[in-house]
C-alpha cells in the first residue's frame, strides 16, 4: 500500500469523491477543499505530499491559487480542468503545476499519475539527503561543493554550466522553455541573448553525456524546451 497525503481540490463534489475513492484504496490519506480558500488553509495546517487541483473554482481561479501555493512550497501540483487548449495546458505548467490531466478522464490513470509524480518529489528530496550527494546512472552530483563526475572522472564546467546543470537536475523531468531557462540562470538584464542557452545545453550534453548526439539525460522537448530526465523505476 502508498502513503501520502493527498489534497484533492475541487467544487464537484462527484468528482472529488470519486478520486477520493480510487486513492483510498491504495492507502493514501485524503483531504478535500471545495474553495481556493479552504484549500490554502488545507496547505498550510496539513502540509500535503500532493496536490490534485481544478481550474474552476467558486472564488478563485486555480491558477491564482497554484501561483500562491508555489511561494512558499514545491509540494506536487496536478492541475484537473475541461480546458484541453494547448495554451491553457502550458499556462497551467508555466504557473508551476507539475502535470495536467483534462476531464472526463479515467481514475486509474489519475492514480498512476498521483504515484509517478510522489516518485519524482521523492527523487527530488533525495537530492537534498544528508550525504549531499545524487547519482543518476554515470553521473554523480556533490550539492555541497557543486562538483560534477561523469564515469566517476570530475567535469570541469563554468559557473553558467553549473548553474544550469544543477537548475535542471533540481527539477527533474520538468520541461522548461529557453526563456524559462534564460530567466533564471542569467536574468533579462543580462546583455547575452536565448542562444546562449543552447550553447550551454550543448556544451553541457559534451560534458556529461556518453553519445552529445543522442542525450540520456539532458533531453530536447520538441517545440517546448529542455528537460532533465530521471527514468521512474
Amino acid at each position: 500500500m502508498e502513503e501520502g497525503k493527498i489534497l484533492i481540490v475541487d467544487d464537484e463534489k462527484e468528482i472529488g469523491e470519486l478520486i477520493q475513492l480510487y486513492l483510498e484504496k491504495n492507502g493514501y490519506q485524503i483531504f478535500y477543499a471545495d474553495n481556493g480558500h479552504q484549500a490554502l488553509e488545507v496547505v498550510k495546517q496539513e502540509r500535503p505530499d500532493l496536490i490534485i487541483l481544478d481550474l474552476s473554482l467558486p472564488d478563485t481561479n486555480g491558477v491564482e491559487i497554484c501561483r500562491e501555493i508555489r511561494k512558499g512550497s514545491d509540494v506536487p501540483i496536478i492541475i484537473l480542468s475541461v480546458k484541453r487548449g494547448s495554451d491553457d495546458i502550458i499556462l497551467g505548467l508555466d504557473t508551476g503545476a507539475d502535470d495536467y490531466i483534462t476531464k472526463p478522464f479515467d481514475p486509474r490513470i489519475v492514480v498512476a499519475r498521483v504515484k509517478a509524480n510522489l516518485r519524482r518529489a521523492l527523487k527530488r528530496h533525495n537530492l537534498h539527503s544528508k550525504d549531499h550527494i545524487a547519482r543518476y546512472g554515470d553521473l554523480e552530483f556533490d550539492l555541497q561543493s557543486y562538483d560534477v563526475k561523469f564515469q566517476s572522472h570530475s567535469v570541469p564546467l563554468s559557473i553558467k554550466e553549473r548553474q544550469l546543470l544543477f537548475f535542471l537536475i533540481e527539477h527533474p523531468n520538468q520541461v522548461f522553455s529557453v526563456e524559462q531557462l534564460y530567466e533564471n540562470i542569467w536574468g533579462w538584464d543580462s546583455d547575452s541573448n536565448l542562444r546562449t542557452v543552447m550553447v550551454h545545453i550543448s556544451n553541457l550534453r559534451r560534458k556529461i553525456e556518453s553519445d552529445p548526439a543522442n542525450p540520456k539525460y539532458i533531453q530536447t522537448v520538441r517545440g517546448f524546451g529542455y528537460k532533465f530526465l530521471v527514468e521512474d523505476h
